[in-house]
């Protein structure tokens, strides 16, 4: 009887390790689950590179080494949006120094290169991508947007026929952009003020451009809500406490705008990003190291959440941002000290903060999270 009670005591040990070892291993499968990535570009005139940053569940970030992107950067900034675009386990960015464009496999163990080609014109500084189709902006003058089809076994293979150019010379282009049906290409034109419409046809080309008169002064960055509805930041030339978020009504190649020239109250709004539910948009201030949160309708109509439009406070100078997975956390790249600042989005859309990252190059571009 003793020897039985022994064994029964042993079988009985034996499950309750077993059902200990599993749930130690779904807790770990759980939080390897909730954390991510985030990726900037260094822009460097000597190799670009992109540099990763693992994200923890509570949105902190520690750094994740270097990967090269076989093309060179310019060293400083490139006044737009999109330079690093993260879509279906893939990473594509900008080399504005080589006048190419790069892609990379998105992989547990990291990024793998799998292809770099040259961007179809001069100072490529913004992509995106639908499917396997993918278009660049190219800014320099005179500026075009080109084409690409894209796959794993080919890579990127210019698109025959497909470049199109912008409103005219000189324009001071920020970003291209498909829209949510990948039937429209959209483009900002900072010096123009002007809103650029392609339209996506058979095969990929595009037709166009269309030009549209900007709500406001300096559009620059862009998003679209899950009703479709185009949201643009405007930075008015940079003038003090002047900068606005508009919005539009898009049928076919045409714009209406909803709400026009929302103000932040803050200065040189430039990037923007769309939640995933389409609830929030938000909007950095370049001038005034801030970021400002707007909640959307279902009409598309703005609404600021803070009265004095700084739902964020962040490191100096804020350009690109980005959102993590399911719009958890929100991350804003500051080209005035070299730091990432981080936030965890809440429910009413207020914004917390979380840890960051910092010693980042000077001529840093670009911010993408997963």
């Amino acid at each position: 009887m003793a020897s039985s009670f022994i064994i029964a005591r042993r079988i009985t040990l034996i499950a309750s390790l077993a059902l200990c070892l599993l749930g130690i291993a779904a807790t770990d499968a759980m939080a390897r689950s909730s954390e991510g990535t985030v990726y900037t570009l260094t822009n460097s005139p000597a190799g670009n590179a992109v540099k990763v940053f693992h994200r923890a569940s509570d949105g902190s970030l520690a750094p994740g080494g270097e990967v090269a992107t076989g093309g060179t950067g310019t060293g400083g900034g490139l006044g737009s949006q999109g330079a690093l675009v993260l879509d279906d386990g893939h990473l594509f960015a900008v080399n504005p120094g080589s006048d190419s464009i790069s892609v990379f496999e998105v992989e547990r163990s990291g990024l793998e290169l799998i292809d770099t080609v040259a961007s179809g014109g001069d100072q490529p500084i913004s992509v995106t991508v639908e499917d396997d189709l993918v278009y660049v902006l190219n800014a320099g003058d005179p500026g075009n947007i080109t084409g690409f089809k894209f796959s794993e076994h080919r890579g990127l293979r210019p698109l025959r026929d497909s470049t199109r150019p912008l409103s005219g010379a000189g324009t001071g282009p920020a970003q291209v952009s498909f829209d949510p049906d990948g039937e429209l290409l959209v483009v900002t034109e900072k010096n123009t003020n002007l809103i650029v419409t392609y339209e996506v046809r058979g095969g990929g080309r595009a037709s166009g451009p269309t030009t549209h008169a900007s709500s406001g002064a300096t559009p620059f960055g862009f998003g679209f809500d899950e009703r479709d509805h185009l949201i643009v930041s405007e930075a008015f030339g940079g003038a003090p406490d002047q900068s606005a978020v508009s919005s539009y009504e898009v049928d076919d190649s045409e714009l209406d705008p909803i709400t026009p020239s929302a103000g932040t109250t803050e200065t040189a709004a430039c990037w923007i990003v769309v939640t995933n539910d389409g609830r929030y948009t938000y909007t950095t201030n370049t001038g005034s190291a801030s970021i400002s949160g707007y909640a959307i309708n279902r009409r598309g109509e703005l609404g600021l959440l803070d009265a004095d439009g700084r739902t964020g406070v962040t490191g100096a100078g804020p350009i690109d941002m980005a959102l993590s997975r399911h719009s958890r956390f929100l991350y804003s790249l500051n080209s005035g000290d070299g730091t990432i600042s981080g936030f965890r989005v809440e429910g009413d859309g207020s914004l917390t903060p979380v840890g960051g990252a910092s010693s980042l190059p000077a001529g840093a571009t670009g911010l993408a999270a997963r």
